[in-house]
């Protein structure tokens, strides 16, 4: 029996030397250079939406089935809110978005954060304001967070998934 746990004991302590020895950056982290090409796509990416460069935007966008967009729904059966899947569906939803009147997407580019998931795939957070008159809202600029996961395509970053959440509004203070 002691044997037994001795060999627990050993197996469970190497496992924690294992666990702290990994490193803290990965090996596969995007240099500055490459980080900066995503800090401009976003940028770009932001222009091309103000413009509703509908062209342009579907060109920043990953050629793919898999590719999501999250955004404000216009159709119940859809929910408030809903995941569109695939260029076609994309589209289609900014289209509808950016034809429904002003559209204006205002990033806190102090904010902006973008990190690296893998060689290949880094990830960009940034809050936001948006001005939008689509599916009930009333053209008044909200709060946003904007989240989008970047794909290296070749030479290129496209948009894998991007993620609008609105923020809800502050609960009223008790007491």
């Amino acid at each position: 029996m002691h044997k037994k746990l001795l060999a627990a004991l050993t197996a469970m302590a190497l496992s924690t030397v294992a666990v702290t020895a990994v490193p803290a950056v990965s090996a596969e982290s995007l240099d500055a250079t490459t980080l900066n090409t995503i800090k401009s796509q976003f940028g770009r990416l932001m222009e091309l939406a103000n413009k509703h460069d509908f062209k342009a935007l579907h060109e920043m966008f990953w050629q793919s089935p898999s590719t999501l967009l999250v955004a404000k729904s216009a159709i119940p059966s859809e929910g408030n809110w809903a995941g569109f899947w695939g260029n076609e569906a994309i589209d289609q939803k900014l289209h509808d978005i950016g034809s429904s009147g002003p559209v204006v997407l205002e990033p806190d580019y102090s904010k902006l954060k973008i990190v690296s998931l893998t060689r290949d795939v880094a990830e960009s957070y940034v809050p936001m304001n948006i001005t939008v008159s689509y599916a009930g809202q009333d053209g008044t600029a909200r709060p946003f967070l904007m989240i989008i996961s970047w794909l290296r395509v070749g030479t290129d970053w496209k948009v894998a998934s991007e993620i609008i959440l609105p923020v809800p509004p502050t609960p009223a203070a008790k007491g």
